[in-house]
């Protein structure tokens, strides 16, 4: 008998190292195979249930060394607020199994499952390459990007997923698309990312004279003239997520999950501030219907730094926001080693 018989897993199959927000071919994997710890069990209580239970707070501070696990848990509570279903199985369904001796947090969990939501994750440092740290509204632009992509548009390019954003308010986004490609013989979503072209300058003016009326060489320019006369805020972004919101079932949810904004903000209170505005905002114009939950490798007192008397009152504004902290330790580490071996090794063991 080989040594690899006494295992249920197939010990060749590959494990990442460093778990990353971008991945998402091993979802399902990644949910079973998560180890809750006590650790993790005790700290995402008050989580769940202010989740449930909205009370102004709707950020979370999730903190934690290097390998401590934090952008795995932000991962898996991303798939468990969404609860998708992969392979017939739910994904926060399957993650509240995994709570064992809580019974109160398994049915918080299990509520929370319940509020129809969608999650947007990502790594801010990966997204950033569209702007940078040293400008004001570095952070509110990744914000659109995510937000935008999240929706089909073309975020790279805000101009273009304005442009596409107002087609769809038309109602016409994806007739636009299919007449696109019949006139030009290019799918949009490769075309726009050289909107600038006059082959695709044309494309777009004669669709959106047959789809809107007048003639093609009024809307050759469309997106340049957005491209000039559009501005962004913190307020807009906000409503245009409370408008998507709108477009769901009462009660549903859009969720930010953020790897690193630590190393991303990194002592520049403008970005701190920058992030505590766009989540104060959202609170106020979604109604508790929109939640920033971020990791960091230090705690949120040490990211911002030394400050100035005149930013103490704003960064206990910040405080208050992300009131929800979620610490990790080296004992998570441990306990993830020791559990890790004996874990449930198949989804029938769960149901």
């Amino acid at each position: 008998m080989n040594l690899k018989d006494f295992f249920v897993k197939d010990i060749n199959r590959t494990i990442e190292t460093v778990i990353k927000a971008d991945d998402q071919e091993h979802v399902l994997d990644e949910v079973v195979e998560y180890v809750v710890t006590n650790e993790v069990s005790k700290k995402i209580g008050d989580f769940f249930s202010a989740y449930n239970d909205y009370h102004g707070a709707n950020g979370v501070w999730i903190s934690g060394f290097f390998g401590s696990g934090k952008s795995h848990l932000l991962k898996i509570l991303s798939y468990a607020l969404e609860n998708k279903e992969f392979n017939g199985y739910k994904l926060g369904e399957l993650f509240a199994e995994k709570i064992e001796n809580d019974k109160i947090l398994k049915a918080d969990i299990k509520s929370a499952t319940r509020i129809p939501s969608e999650s947007v994750l990502f790594n801010i440092d990966q997204q950033a390459q569209i702007t940078s740290k040293q400008e004001e509204d570095g952070l509110l632009n990744v914000f659109y990007k995510v937000f935008n992509d999240h929706l089909g548009y073309f975020g790279a390019q805000r101009h273009v997923a304005e442009f596409e954003r107002w087609i769809d308010n038309e109602g016409k986004y994806k007739e636009f698309q299919e007449e696109f490609e019949k006139a030009t013989g290019e799918f949009w979503s490769n075309a726009r990312r050289k909107y600038f072209s006059p082959k695709v300058k044309e494309g777009i003016g004669q669709v959106l004279s047959k789809l809107l009326g007048g003639k093609p060489e009024k809307y050759s320019n469309i997106i340049e003239t957005i491209r000039n006369d559009s501005s962004i805020s913190v307020d807009d972004f906000c409503t245009k997520v409370s408008e998507y919101i709108k477009t769901k079932p009462k009660g549903f949810r859009l969720n930010f999950f953020v790897d690193e904004v630590g190393q991303f903000i990194s002592e520049n209170t403008k970005l701190m501030l920058n992030l505590q505005t766009i989540a104060e905002t959202l609170a106020t114009k979604t109604k508790g219907n929109s939640w920033i939950l971020v990791t960091s490798q230090e705690d949120m007192e040490r990211v911002v730094g030394d400050m100035s008397k005149s930013q103490q009152n704003d960064f206990s504004k910040i405080q208050a926001r992300f009131k929800l902290k979620i610490p990790l330790t080296s004992a998570n580490v441990d306990e993830v080693l020791k559990k890790g071996f004996s874990a449930k090794p198949n989804l029938q063991e769960y149901f």
